[in-house]
């Protein structure tokens, strides 16, 4: 493939330049921008380093020929830290003879590195991001000066997007800190196995959704924002929520009043996240059948998040010991959700529940269980 003449050169940087900046999210950006970036340089392999400043390394969870594991190089080693460290763009023409050029990546993948160009990676206050790196130009030469030129710009068009993804990434990070610790308040006040509860409900959730074929985002959403189905607990007296037998009918009545709390909790959230947890928090004692509560809804008037996360959380309150109840072994648990068809649980999603069931099972193959 012969150099790329100007005009090609602009078409291709407005096209990677619009792809970039609408991927708000880190780990897909850094995958796009290594796709692409592989293409117009017309090399075999790119990867994508980021500086992590608290390790003083440079990480890529996107390394071609490493199938998305990730991968992480001392600041100052081979081509890419010393990179990292001087903002040296180096354009290496035979690898292996380079004294620069370190084999461990090679070494690990089988990769056989010819050449590479490697290019400091700055903001634009010429803050050093990390190192954007090229390796073997596909047609058999080298790189060339134009290479530099090109990566080097599309060093700079990449920059602002990886930081806002970054920031957006601490951001979410926060959020669901926050999240989890708002969980862990309401079950912490239940149950002693909080964290576990809170894990296998989310991790149950997920697959079941993943089951049903929901997008990548609205399972991630179902799996965080499930761990604060029960926040409505928090308005809830001890004596109720600690009663080992079984409780009155006037105790159960208070019982239900913690999805109508946790609704109130949630209410008015500007979060999508949050939104989903709302529709959780109201509605993961619905039943199918139109018995549930608080609001008797019935079938599809139920949210689906709230259909699915409900057989998620009967489940593992089965596998679960309880002061009322020994835990049960996982397959009785699972037998009595299905019997559950079309009363308590949307058959539709206990299909999804059953397609995913030998995933669910691994969560729960270390934990204690009953008959």
């Amino acid at each position: 493939m012969t150099t790329l003449d100007a005009d090609k050169q602009l078409q291709l940087l407005i096209k990677f330049g619009g792809l970039v900046s609408r991927e708000p999210r880190l780990d897909p950006l850094l995958e796009l921008i290594a796709d692409q970036v592989r293409a117009i340089l017309n090399a075999d392999r790119c990867t994508v380093f980021l500086i992590d400043l608290q390790t003083n390394e440079l990480w890529s969870k996107i390394a071609q020929g490493l199938e998305h594991q990730e991968i992480r190089i001392p600041m100052g080693k081979g081509l890419a830290g010393i990179t990292a460290v001087t903002g040296e763009t180096i354009n290496s023409v035979l690898a292996y003879g380079d004294p620069r050029f370190s084999a461990d990546i090679d070494r690990v993948t089988g990769y056989s590195t010819r050449n590479a160009l490697t290019v400091p990676l700055k903001n634009n206050k010429g803050e050093m991001l990390g190192v954007f790196q090229v390796l073997n130009k596909l047609d058999g030469g080298d790189f060339t000066g134009d290479d530099i030129g090109l990566l080097t710009l599309l060093g700079t068009v990449a920059a602002n997007s990886l930081e806002n993804a970054r920031l957006y990434e601490d951001i979410r990070r926060t959020q669901l800190e926050t999240i989890y610790r708002l969980a862990i308040t309401a079950e912490y006040r239940d149950q002693q196995d909080t964290a576990l509860h809170l894990k296998n409900i989310s991790a149950v959730s997920c697959l079941i959704a993943m089951s049903m074929g929901l997008s990548a985002d609205d399972c991630e959403d179902i799996r965080q924002a499930s761990t604060l189905h029960d926040i409505g607990k928090v308005g809830l007296c001890d004596a109720i929520l600690h009663k080992p037998g079984k409780l009155t009918p006037g105790e159960y009545e208070e019982m239900k009043k913690h999805t109508i709390y946790g609704a109130k909790i949630l209410a008015n959230t500007e979060s999508r996240l949050l939104r989903v947890a709302y529709r959780l928090a109201c509605a993961h004692h619905e039943k199918f059948d139109g018995s549930g509560y608080p609001n008797k809804l019935k079938g599809g008037e139920i949210p689906l998040e709230a259909r699915i996360v409900a057989v998620a959380d009967v489940f593992d309150a089965l596998c679960m010991p309880r002061v009322y109840k020994p835990a049960w072994g996982p397959q009785r648990a699972y037998d009595y959700v299905m019997a559950e068809s079309g009363k308590s649980f949307d058959p539709e999603v206990l299909a999804a529940f059953k397609a995913a069931f030998p995933g669910i099972l691994k969560i729960y193959e270390n934990l204690p269980v009953g008959g």
